[in-house]
This record gives structure tokens, C-alpha cells and sequence, in this order.
């Protein structure tokens, strides 16, 4: 192997900073990470920070520190070109990078299929300064509310993990949030979670969606399925039945589409919602020094959902898969092996699944068991980027001094 092999790895999400970690530690590369953050953050915990319910210090990882952990130099920017005949990407601050191989992991965005008002009236939950804003709307939309003694609208569209996680941690805040509490969450909110599908979390068993309809129905959503979105505008939501509902506060938490920087890679064959088609040892269909990996990139053959398990065995397979490749070896298949799903619900409730016919949680123990997985999945993600014991002491930190909303109460 060359001694100066130089691998760029664009996105520094849970994917791309797998890969950079894994792959700076393999002997004889020059691994750069690009991202255009200053800190690494877990992307499933985004409804998190938008309810005030985890804080950014310690749970937020500069990607300076990282780097110096494992090895590899970081870049803050964002990739404005890639010539792919030269082998090099341009960043927005003006630097030229140049690669001998390159990983895609520029992520994903919610999508919003065109549909009319969706960009100009709703607030996204695709990065950490999106979490940002919409924590400082929810608190200025509550205390208005509270302010004119009227109900506080919101409105998230999308019955996927995100949507309902983000609407149960929402009325987390408003429970936990001094001056607030429960009782003003049942007086104050006015909220509706919609989805065009007949159900919400479809990726789970129909018991557990059935269930986590019931259970956002008892802390304060009204959950609208089979319902069509066809525009949005600063009054609300309207539907495809004519049907008009009335929102302060608009979500849109619904669809995948890959980054938009992707388009950046002429040439490349490219999926409806943007994905990079790449081969079973994710390397790109057109062009075998260009990897891409989680959400931005597809399996043709094998299609798999854009999650972050994925994206952290994608990452973890690249550090076995790249070495042999500029060896001149050929490498065994990526193979995703699926370890069940999670979805919490706040402090109220959780469930989980096995597979797409087993599922498990709802109950008093069975659905804190639920929650504990999930949180652990981060605990786990959080102590390979910080190590064990800043992942131990941040646990614990949240479980005696657990992160307190702040909405001006």
C-alpha cells in the first residue's frame, strides 16, 4: 500500500465519522474529515435538543477533538466542487483536497416533495442548528400562548420515527420546564400529528403503531392518518380533502431525499431522492475510488433504510473494505445485520422490535426496557466517539441532573 494514500471523507454524521475513524487507524492512510459543523452530535437525538430535553455540552463532540483522538485532520467547510478526472474537492472556504479515494457521507434531509409552503412556513429537524431554531420557537409559540391565555398550535407532519418522537418529547418539555408542568401541557397545547399513510412508525408492527397512536392521543396529539398534505402557508396546514388545520408552529418531518451536495458528483448515477446507486462493497456504479454510505447512498440490489444503525456498520465496513480494494483485493459484500429497532416516546412510553413481525414495550416495564435500549444505542455510539468513561459520566450526569427546558416559565 502507498504511503501517502489519501482518503477524504465528506460528512461527519454517524457514518462518515466511522469511517474516518476506523480508516485513520489503518496503516499507510491519510485520512480528512469534511463537515460543516464544528461538532459531531447524534443525529436520532436531533427531537432531543428541539424539546430543550438534552444538552449540547456532552452530547455535542468537537471534531477537532476527535480528530486528534483517532488520528485524522478535520476541515470545517462544505464541498462546493469534486473533478473527479483530477481527483479533487474543492471546498467553500477555498481549499482544494486531493483524494486518492473518497466516502460520500453527506446524509440526508427530510423531503418536501414540492409541495407548495412547505419551505417558506415549516420548520426541518435536519441538523443541530435546525434543533436550535425550533427549540426557540416552541419556547417563544408557549409563551405567547401563555401570554394571550390561548392554546399553543402545532403541527408536525410525518408518522415516522422522527415526527413521533419529536411530538412526545415536546410535551416532555412542556411537563419538565419549571413554571410549566403537566397539567399546564393539557391547558396549553393544541397539537396534531399527520400522516398520509394509514398509519404512524409503518416501519413497525401494527400493534405498536396502533399503541403509540393511543398513547400521543393521551398526552396531548391528535393523530391524523390517511391525510394528505397538499400546502402549507403561516395559518396552517391544508389537506386534500379541503379540510384546513390551523397551526402557530408548523413541523415538516416527513419523506427522505439525500443532501442536496451530492449533485455535486456529475456524472454519478443517482436515485429519485438523490441517493448515489453504489455496488454490495458500496462503491459507486460509475466510479470505483468514490464511496457512499448512509443515507445518501442505495443499495440498488438491497435497498435498507436510512438509519443509523445502517450507517455505523456501512462506517465500520469501510475500514475493512478500503484497505483490500487499494491493495488490489476484492472484498467480501457489505452485509447489514439488523439488530431490531426502537422508538421512545419521551419519559412515557417505548417499544421495540425484533423483526417486522415481532414487536415489544407498551407496558409499565416492558416499554422503560424499550426506552433503556434506546437510549443505550446512543450510550454505545457516544463512548466510541468520546471513550468509555465521558460516555459513563455523561449517563450519569443525565440521570441525576437530568437537562431542564427552559420555555420562560
Amino acid at each position: 500500500m502507498a504511503s501517502q494514500t489519501h482518503v477524504v471523507v465528506l460528512g461527519g454524521g454517524v457514518a462518515g465519522l466511522e469511517a474516518a475513524s476506523s480508516l485513520s487507524k489503518q496503516n499507510g492512510l491519510a485520512v480528512t474529515l469534511v463537515d460543516r459543523s464544528p461538532v459531531h452530535y447524534w443525529k436520532p437525538a436531533l427531537h432531543e435538543f428541539a424539546a430543550g430535553t438534552m444538552r449540547h455540552d456532552g452530547n455535542c463532540v468537537p471534531f477537532a477533538e476527535t480528530a486528534a483522538k483517532n488520528g485524522f485532520s478535520f476541515v470545517q467547510s462544505t464541498p462546493s466542487a469534486v473533478d473527479r478526472d483530477a481527483h479533487t474537492v474543492t471546498l467553500e472556504n477555498g481549499t482544494t483536497l486531493p483524494y486518492s479515494k473518497l466516502v460520500v457521507a453527506l446524509g440526508s434531509s427530510a423531503n418536501d416533495f414540492g409541495i407548495p409552503g412547505i419551505v417558506d412556513h415549516c420548520r426541518f429537524l435536519d441538523s443541530l442548528d435546525d434543533a436550535d431554531a425550533l427549540y426557540a420557537a416552541f419556547r417563544e409559540a408557549a409563551q405567547t400562548a401563555r401570554a394571550n391565555g390561548k392554546k399553543l398550535t402545532l403541527g408536525i407532519v410525518g408518522g415516522g420515527a422522527t415526527g413521533v418522537q419529536l411530538a412526545a418529547e415536546l410535551c416532555k418539555s412542556l411537563d419538565k420546564a419549571p413554571g410549566f408542568g403537566p397539567d399546564a401541557r393539557r391547558n396549553l397545547l393544541d397539537a396534531v400529528l399527520i400522516e398520509t399513510g394509514p398509519r404512524i412508525l409503518p416501519a413497525f408492527p401494527e400493534n405498536v403503531s396502533a399503541e403509540s397512536a393511543r398513547e400521543l392521543e393521551k398526552i396531548g396529539f391528535s393523530v391524523r392518518t390517511g391525510a394528505m398534505v397538499v400546502s402549507a402557508d403561516e395559518t396552517g396546514f391544508a389537506l386534500k380533502s379541503g379540510e384546513h388545520i390551523p397551526c402557530d408552529l408548523r413541523v415538516w418531518a416527513a419523506g427522505v431525499r439525500a443532501s442536496a451536495a451530492t449533485a455535486l458528483l456529475e456524472g454519478l448515477e443517482r436515485g429519485r431522492s438523490g441517493q448515489l446507486s453504489v455496488t454490495p462493497t458500496l462503491q459507486t456504479t460509475q466510479d470505483p475510488d468514490i464511496f457512499a454510505v448512509g443515507d445518501c447512498s442505495r443499495i440498488d440490489s438491497a435497498p435498507l433504510a436510512p438509519t443509523a444503525q445502517v450507517a455505523r456498520q456501512q462506517g465500520e465496513y469501510l475500514a475493512r473494505a478500503v484497505p483490500q480494494i487499494i491493495a488490489g483485493g476484492t472484498p467480501q459484500p457489505f452485509a447489514y445485520h439488523d439488530r431490531g429497532a426502537v422508538v421512545a416516546l419521551g419519559d412515557y412510553n417505548g417499544w421495540g422490535m425484533f423483526d417486522p413481525q415481532r414487536g415489544f414495550g407498551g407496558g409499565i416495564l416492558s416499554g422503560r426496557f424499550a426506552r433503556f435500549i434506546h437510549e443505550g444505542l446512543y450510550r454505545q455510539h457516544q463512548a466510541g466517539v468520546t471513550g468509555i468513561g465521558k460516555a459513563i459520566s455523561e449517563t450519569l450526569r443525565e440521570r441525576f441532573s437530568p437537562a431542564r427546558p427552559d420555555l420562560g416559565g
